[in-house]
């Protein structure tokens, strides 16, 4: 059995790791551990507070007991409104911390844009304008050509928890741009895993979500393949384990 750990900051989505676990099959176990949100804002300041390291330390001992192989910080805006060099302090802390490898979902993004082999992305953020420049600003560092950006000014976690299918397929049509060789919808908040067929459909070219990076990105640090064509494009390459019923 592989377990691979999340460090899942307060209730929004997180029902979309069992999920996605069902979705792999195979031996994979995702352990999620909550950690405290602090203030519910997309707001520079409690962003940062929320991914500091005393609230991500706090939840690594529960993660440590699960026999995680690997953890992942499954927050975005926790982690890339540090910038480029401020996440890598991040993660790094968070792996000294845990004694095991370790990511945030910011560079799952970077690592699965470069899996994808797509050099131009639009991005689709459910934040308010300001942070989602700081989300184009960390992709950029990456070596990521954003082609386009739009923000839908939600403030709060909880309010982003909420949306449903039409919504988020309302998002990622509204955020596409012709000149994308995928689309980004970086909000760990928003409920994806079900949405995956549904999206790559809509639009006609790969489509990645943040919960589903999230796991993709934690498989990766674990020196796992899984080839799940229902969690989108990104779990269709270069597969070296076949999830059952695949």
């Amino acid at each position: 059995m592989t377990a691979l750990g999340f460090l899942y900051p307060g209730h929004s989505a997180e029902d979309d790791y069992p999920r996605v676990e069902q979705l792999l099959g195979s031996d994979i176990r995702l352990q999620v551990v909550h950690t405290d949100i602090g203030e519910d804002a997309h707001r520079v300041d409690a962003l940062v507070e929320m991914g500091s390291p005393a609230r991500l330390a706090a939840g690594v001992e529960e993660l440590r007991l699960t026999g995680a192989e690997a953890v992942v910080w499954a927050c975005t805006s926790g982690s890339f409104v540090l910038g480029w060099e401020g996440a890598h302090d991040q993660v790094r802390g968070l792996a000294r911390a845990a004694g095991l490898p370790a990511s945030s979902t910011s560079f799952a993004f970077a690592h699965a844009v470069r899996e994808l082999g797509a050099g131009r992305v639009a991005v689709a953020a459910t934040y308010p304008e300001d942070v989602a420049g700081y989300f184009a600003a960390f992709l950029k560092a990456a070596g990521v050509d954003v082609v386009s950006l739009r923000s839908s000014g939600v403030v709060t976690a909880a309010e982003v928890g909420t949306w449903g299918r039409d919504e988020v397929l309302a998002l990622a049509r509204a955020g596409d741009h012709p000149d994308a060789q995928a689309v980004l919808l970086p909000d760990t908040a928003l409920h994806t895993a079900a949405h995956l067929p549904d999206l790559e459909a809509a639009l006609g070219k790969p489509v990645l979500t943040a919960n589903q990076v999230t796991v993709w990105e934690a498989l990766r640090l674990a020196s796992r393949r899984v080839n799940a064509p229902a969690l989108g494009t990104l779990f269709t390459k270069e597969p070296l384990v076949q999830a059952p019923g695949a």
